[in-house]
């Protein structure tokens, strides 16, 4: 798809702020993805050469810039987390389904 891990990351944590109506700051987005911040600044460059996100004004604090996805950003994650999930259930299947590591990492997301 074109995305290191850290861009899909990053990618998609974007995204789900927009879901979400929020536009974070470069800052809010890195500690929701828990990437360091420096790393993250890199990142978001390259996103934003690649036409996944834009950086604007903050209405609220014209000192401050806010990341929003683009609609191309927005297909990317979209297709991207669809890909991630069903590569994830595909290789958790052989766990079967019902599984202690599956029980507890299901926990620690908040599933159950």
């Amino acid at each position: 798809m074109g995305l290191t891990h850290v861009q899909f990351a990053l990618l998609v944590d974007l995204w789900w702020f927009d879901s979400q109506g929020v536009r974070p700051s470069q800052r809010e987005l890195a500690e929701h993805a828990t990437v360091d911040v420096m790393m993250t600044s890199q990142v978001v460059r390259v996103l934003e050469v690649k036409g996944l996100l834009g950086r604007e004004d903050d209405p609220a604090d014209m000192r401050k810039k806010v990341l929003v996805i683009t609609d191309e950003g927005r297909r990317l994650a979209e297709r991207a987390a669809g890909v991630v999930e069903k590569v994830d259930r595909e290789f958790f299947k052989v766990a079967g389904e019902h599984n202690a590591l599956i029980d507890v990492l299901e926990q620690l997301a908040g599933v159950n």
